[in-house]
């Protein structure tokens, strides 16, 4: 049985402390006046066009000459300027309200999604009837144990946002958008609104996390209860609900995209969007569950895990980055290339204000992985894997990052103490739920039909 250290439990929990003081200040500071953000605009305005006072110098006189005659006409422009001044003012203001919003949820649906990656392999593995792979089971059912409360905390802080918030991530949430009378009226939304709406979303999202939640109890306890049984039966039934599982998995990861990311834009949509987050979510899990087994097995724990297994996980991971860009190329070039305008909004925004993210996570997530795991040796050599999975997990949470953001903070987006902390607080939590989980059973799945295959596996 594998003993949570107390090193790493008070790291998780020194991580989720500082975390959560982070998220709070973050809420603090992000609440400003009106004044204090014009000012704010009005020194960036400075900073910019402070080169252009010289040059516009020389018109100054001509304007002087025309001044009396055009009394009536500059006061009329000017009040339309400050009313159009007021107006930036209070949408910059609510970006800064979304601001620490979104960070927590950025960083609460990245941890979640990896557990749910890792359930999904999980589930391929039984269904597959997987022979290489049985000495990980415990290590990715350690880390499935965080989707039932992962799911939940997306949930929360998604509907929160709306009611306690101001319509902070989901601008769809707002009532006023699907009533005719008021000036936020929008057809486009109120047309969605049969499944755009509170009620509908909660709803749906239950029926997500319960379907998972009660997969991976079974699963769970059916792969304990193998261990002692004089028969397959239980493998039997981990093998039929994994079948099960995965047609319903494919259902709902779809929709929960939809839901839970895609309608951040509700404006915007995609056929392959679901795919997009499901190879996202699922390199993501393969990552953890690598990095996760090498820091065991440095521990002195697995010794039944060997290269040949490091090698088929780092196959995975090389293999789904590949495909992942597959997707995001697909996504992107045939959106851009037709230039419908109502699609390419979504990469014209994301280009122009998140270049550096946007642009970076296609290295980190395509051309770091092609060329670092490309080679079969270097599949085995464990620092290389972590530094190969460090960077695609970094990669994959800026690719959240880029979903979430352009939507609700436009381009006041920063990597600051409200983003840094929510990874924290949810890196904490991760650690703490996933290796308590790795306390409550064996190690090794013994009985296991192909738990012989699994620890002589070589490759």
């Amino acid at each position: 049985m594998y003993t949570f250290s107390s090193k790493l439990r008070v790291v998780a929990i020194a991580l989720i402390i500082i975390g959560a003081i982070g998220v709070a200040y973050g809420f603090m500071t992000s609440h400003k006046s009106l004044d204090e953000v014009k000012e704010m605009i009005a020194h960036e305005e400075a900073g910019h066009h402070g080169g252009g006072h010289e040059a516009n110098s020389d018109t100054h006189s001509v304007a002087e000459a025309h001044e009396g005659t055009h009394d009536e006409g500059a006061d009329s422009h000017a009040e339309a300027g400050e009313h159009h001044g007021d107006e930036h003012a209070k949408h910059v203001q609510h970006q800064l309200e979304n601001r620490p919003w979104s960070a927590l949820y950025v960083a609460a649906f990245f941890f979640f999604m990896i557990a749910l990656g890792v359930l999904a392999f999980y589930a391929i593995q039984f269904a597959a009837q997987a022979g290489w792979s049985p000495v990980l089971f415990r290590v990715m059912e350690a880390i499935t144990a965080y989707v039932l409360p992962g799911a939940l905390i997306v949930l929360a802080i998604a509907v929160a946002s709306g009611i306690i918030g101001h319509y902070n991530i989901f601008i769809w949430m707002d009532p006023d958008m699907v009533d005719p009378t008021s000036e936020k009226y929008d057809a486009l939304v109120a047309g969605k609104s049969g499944f755009l709406n509170m009620t509908g979303f909660i709803i749906r999202g239950l029926i997500f996390i319960a379907g998972w939640s009660l997969y991976r109890h079974f699963a769970r306890k059916f792969s304990i209860a193998q261990d002692n049984a004089d028969d397959n039966r239980n493998f039997k039934k981990s093998f039929r609900i994994a079948a099960g599982f995965l047609v319903f998995y494919i259902y709902t990861e779809s929709m929960m995209s939809w839901d839970w990311i895609m309608s951040v834009d509700p404006h915007w949509f995609s056929t392959l969007f679901g795919w997009y987050v499901f190879a996202s979510m699922f390199v993501s899990g393969i990552t953890v569950i690598a990095m996760m087994t090498m820091y065991l097995k440095s521990r002195g724990h697995l010794p039944f895990v060997n290269d040949s297994h490091l090698h088929d996980l780092a196959k995975f991971m090389f293999g789904i980055s590949i495909f992942w860009t597959y997707l995001w190329f697909s996504q992107f070039m045939l959106i851009w290339y037709s230039n419908i305008p109502e699609e390419v909004t979504y990469f014209v925004t994301r280009f122009q204000d998140y270049q550096l993210p946007f642009l970076g996570m296609v290295v980190m997530n395509f051309v770091f992985p092609l060329l670092v795991l490309m080679n079969s040796d270097y599949k085995r050599i464990p620092w290389f894997v972590v530094m190969a999975g460090i960077v695609i997990l970094c990669g994959h949470y800026i690719d959240v990052f880029n979903m979430i953001m352009p939507a609700t903070v436009g381009d006041r987006w920063f990597i600051g103490i409200p983003e840094i902390s929510s990874i924290l607080l949810f890196a904490g939590l991760f650690i703490f739920i996933v290796f308590t989980a790795l306390t409550k059973a064996p190690l090794l799945a013994k009985r296991n039909p192909f738990i012989k295959e699994s620890e002589h596996f070589h490759y």
